[in-house]
C-alpha cells in the first residue's frame, strides 16, 4: 500500500555553503536552519557542505551544535561535499556521523591553521602620514602591520597556529576514529585531497550523491530541503558595503588556493 505524503519518513537536507565565519557560516545564522533540520522526527539529517573553510571558532560551536542536537535527538547525520569542504568546512562536516564527496574530484582536507597579512613598514613616511597610536599592555600592538614583525611576536602566533591546529587534530580523531588510514604527516599537513583520495585515507566514508543515498539507504524517506543561511537581499544586491566586499575577497582568495 502507497504511503500518504503525511505518512511518509522524512530526510531534512540543509545546505551550509561560503565561507566560516563573518558574514557567511555562523552559529547565529546557522542555528535557524539547525532547528528546522531537527525538528519532528527526521530519520536523517542531510547536510550538503561547500566551504573553504574560515574561522576556527565558528567551525568548532557549529560543529558542536550539530552533534547537540544529533545526539538529543538520536537522529544519524550525513554530509555531503560538494566542491570544497576544507579547513573549518571539513571541520563542520567531521560533525557528520559519515561523509561523503559528491564527486571524485571534490576537495577535501586541509586540516592545518592558515594566517596571512600584509606588511606596510615604512608607508607612512612616503606618503607624508603621521600614524598615532597608544596603548596600554606591552603586546597590544603585536603584528602590527606598520612596524617591522618582531620574532618574538611570529613565534607567538606559531604558538597560537599550534594550539589552533592539535584541537583541529583531536576533533577529526574523535569524529573519525579507526577510519582514518594515513600517517600523521599526510593527514595533518594542511593539504587538500581529491575526493578519492580522502577515501583512502579515511577522510571520507565513500563518493555518493546526496539524492541517490537517500533513496538507497531511506528506501520510503521523502527528502525535505531546508535552505540554509543566506545573506540578506540588499547585502547580496549591493555586497553589502566594504566589510561584505573584504569578506568576498577573501572567500575568492581562500577558493583561488585550492583552484576553484
Amino acid at each position: 500500500m502507497k504511503l500518504k505524503f503525511w505518512q511518509r519518513r522524512r530526510v531534512n537536507v540543509l545546505r551550509l555553503d561560503g565561507m566560516v565565519g563573518g558574514r557567511g557560516l555562523r552559529l547565529e545564522k546557522v542555528g535557524p536552519a539547525l532547528d528546522k533540520a531537527f525538528s519532528g522526527k527526521p530519520e536523517a539529517v542531510v547536510m550538503i557542505v561547500n566551504s573553504p573553510g574560515g574561522s576556527p571558532m565558528e567551525s568548532d560551536v557549529i560543529a558542536a551544535d550539530i552533534r547537540r542536537r544529533a545526539d538529543d535527538k538520536k537522529v544519524p547525520v550525513f554530509a555531503f561535499i560538494e566542491q570544497v569542504g576544507a579547513s573549518g568546512g571539513y571541520w563542520i562536516a567531521c560533525a557528520a556521523d559519515e561523509i561523503y564527496a559528491m564527486s571524485g574530484m571534490t576537495l577535501v582536507g586541509s586540516i592545518g591553521v592558515l594566517s596571512a597579512g600584509f606588511g606596510f613598514t615604512g608607508l607612512m613616511d612616503r606618503i607624508g602620514v603621521e600614524r598615532r597610536v597608544t596603548t596600554h599592555g606591552a603586546n597590544k600592538m603585536r603584528l602590527d602591520p606598520f612596524q617591522p614583525q618582531k620574532e618574538a611576536d611570529r613565534e607567538w602566533l606559531k604558538g597560537l597556529q599550534a594550539d589552533i591546529h592539535a584541537a583541529f587534530i583531536k576533533h577529526v580523531r574523535s569524529r573519525r576514529g579507526d577510519k582514518l588510514k594515513g600517517e600523521d604527516h599526510t593527514l595533518f599537513n594542511g593539504d587538500v585531497f581529491l575526493g578519492e583520495k580522502g577515501l583512502e585515507l579515511g577522510l571520507i566514508d565513500g563518493v555518493d550523491l546526496p539524492d541517490a543515498f537517500i533513496k538507497r539507504r531511506f528506501k520510503d524517506a521523502k527528502p525535505h530541503r531546508i535552505h540554509g543561511p543566506r545573506k540578506p537581499l540588499l547585502a547580496r544586491l549591493l555586497r553589502g558595503g566594504s566589510d561584505a566586499l573584504a569578506e568576498e575577497m577573501m572567500e575568492t582568495a581562500l577558493r583561488a588556493r585550492l583552484g576553484l
